[in-house]
């Protein structure tokens, strides 16, 4: 009857520090293999997450992925506000101020009175 080993773990650090001395020629992967004892799969697999930018590999704490995103649909719910707030603006129609026989608009004000003469 044969016992099964655990897995072993790694670390990202070292899953990083290997992958960058793979991608820079420092190490080939048949040396990484037999060195720690790795297999031929796992060590692409870790390369290729490598290569993709992959979180996990780099070591980002999970917890503060988890606030930025929290963060970011905040920040994307308060644009969607600002968004529907200003077309809702744009489409109502204009109001209109009336004072006596005189009509101004709202963004422009009153009309300007006239000078008596030139400006002293």
């Amino acid at each position: 009857m044969s016992s099964k080993a655990p897995y072993r773990r790694h670390s990202p650090e070292f899953k990083l520090q290997l992958c960058r001395e793979l991608r820079s020629g420092e190490l080939r992967r048949k040396d990484a293999q037999t060195k720690y004892s790795l297999s031929a799969a796992l060590i692409h697999t870790w390369l290729t997450q490598y290569d993709r930018g992959d979180t996990e590999m780099q070591g980002v704490d999970p917890v503060l992925v988890a606030d930025y995103e929290a963060r970011i649909a905040a920040l994307e719910r308060k644009v969607g506000q600002l968004t529907m707030e200003l077309d809702l603006q744009k489409k109502a129609p204009r109001l209109r101020l009336v004072s006596g026989s005189e009509n101004s608009l709202i963004i422009s004000g009153p009309k300007a009175a006239p000078s008596d003469g030139d400006v002293k």
